[in-house]
C-alpha cells in the first residue's frame, strides 16, 4: 500500500487518501478478526499514508528545485452503502431499519480510531441520501471533532443525491457545520461534475471538492465494472481545467482512475504552461 500512495505523491499528488474507505469494524469481525484486529488495521491505513508522504518528502527537501507540495492526508469514512457491498452507496435505498442513530452507531467507532490516528483531513465518500450526510455532521459535532472535513455524494443522474433527494435538501445539515469545510462529489461519471460543480456553488459557501471515476458504472450485483468508452487522461485534463475555473477547490480521481490521471491533472492545474 505505502508503494500505491508513493505512486500517487509522484503524480502530483496532493492529498492522500487512505484504503479505508470500505475497511469498518462490523466488516472485519465478519472475517473472524477481533474488535482490536480491527481498530489496528484502521489505524494502520493512516500511518501506511503518514509513512509515504513523509518518505516522499524528506526526498523532495534534498532536492532544492522540486516543484511538488508536501501532501495532506486524508481519513477515508466509506458510506454505509460500502460496507453493505451491495451497490447501495449509488441508490441511498438503505431500508427501512436504517435511522439516524444506527448510522451514527455504525460510523462512530471507526471515526474515533481514525481520528486518534492524526490524519490530518477526514473525508466521507460517496454519500448516497440526506439522512447519511446528516449523521456524519452530528457525529462530528457529538465527538468534538476539529479535524478538518469534507462530505461527498455520489450521483447518478447528474442532477440529485441517488437516494431522489435534492442536494438542496442535503446541504442543510452541512451547511448548518462549521466542522465540514468542503462539500462535493465523488465517484460519479466525469460528465456530471461541470452542472453539479455549478448547482453546488449556488447551494452552498463551503469549497467544493469533485473527484469522479473514470465514468463506468457499477453493477452492485455482479460486483464489476461496466465499461466506458467516454474517459481517457487526455479528456480528464480538459475537465479539470474546466472545473477549476468554474470553483471548484480541490479535484481529483475515484474509481478507476490512476496516478496517470493524478499526473495528468497535476499538469494542466500547476503549470498550465507545460499542458
Amino acid at each position: 500500500m505505502m508503494q500505491v500512495h508513493l505512486e500517487y505523491l509522484e503524480a502530483g499528488a496532493d492529498i492522500l487518501v487512505t484504503s479505508s474507505y470500505q475497511a469498518t469494524l462490523p466488516g472485519f469481525l465478519s472475517r473472524g478478526l477481533s474488535a482490536e484486529e480491527g481498530e489496528l488495521l484502521l489505524k494502520k491505513s493512516v500511518t501506511l499514508a503518514v509513512e509515504a508522504r513523509n518518505k516522499f518528502w524528506d526526498a523532495v527537501e534534498r532536492n532544492p528545485g522540486h516543484s511538488y507540495n508536501r501532501a495532506l492526508v486524508a481519513a477515508s469514512i466509506g458510506s454505509y452503502g460500502a460496507y453493505l457491498a451491495d451497490g447501495s452507496e449509488y441508490s441511498g435505498c438503505y431500508g427501512p431499519d436504517v435511522n439516524l442513530e444506527k448510522l451514527k452507531d455504525f460510523h462512530r467507532r471507526r471515526l474515533q480510531v481514525l481520528v486518534k490516528a492524526s490524519p490530518d483531513l477526514l473525508a466521507f465518500e460517496t454519500i448516497p441520501n440526506k439522512l447519511e450526510a446528516q449523521a456524519c455532521v452530528e457525529l462530528l459535532e457529538e465527538e468534538n471533532i476539529n479535524i478538518p472535513s469534507w462530505i461527498c455524494f455520489s450521483c447518478v443522474d447528474g442532477e440529485n443525491a441517488p437516494s431522489g433527494e435534492s442536494f438542496q435538501q442535503c446541504l442543510e445539515a452541512i451547511n448548518k457545520s462549521d466542522r465540514v469545510k468542503a462539500v462535493g462529489i465523488n465517484c460519479a461519471p466525469p460528465h456530471f461534475i461541470e452542472s453539479l460543480i455549478c448547482k453546488f456553488k449556488e447551494l452552498t459557501e463551503k469549497l467544493i471538492v469533485v473527484y469522479p471515476n473514470s465514468g463506468e458504472v457499477w453493477d452492485g450485483r455482479a460486483k464489476r465494472w461496466l465499461p466506458s468508452t467516454c474517459f481517457d487522461d487526455d479528456k480528464f485534463e480538459v475537465f479539470a481545467t474546466r472545473w477549476h475555473d468554474l470553483g471548484a477547490s480541490l479535484i481529483g480521481g475515484c474509481c478507476r482512475t490512476t496516478p496517470s490521471t493524478i499526473q495528468a491533472i497535476s499538469k494542466v492545474l500547476k503549470d498550465p504552461k507545460q499542458s
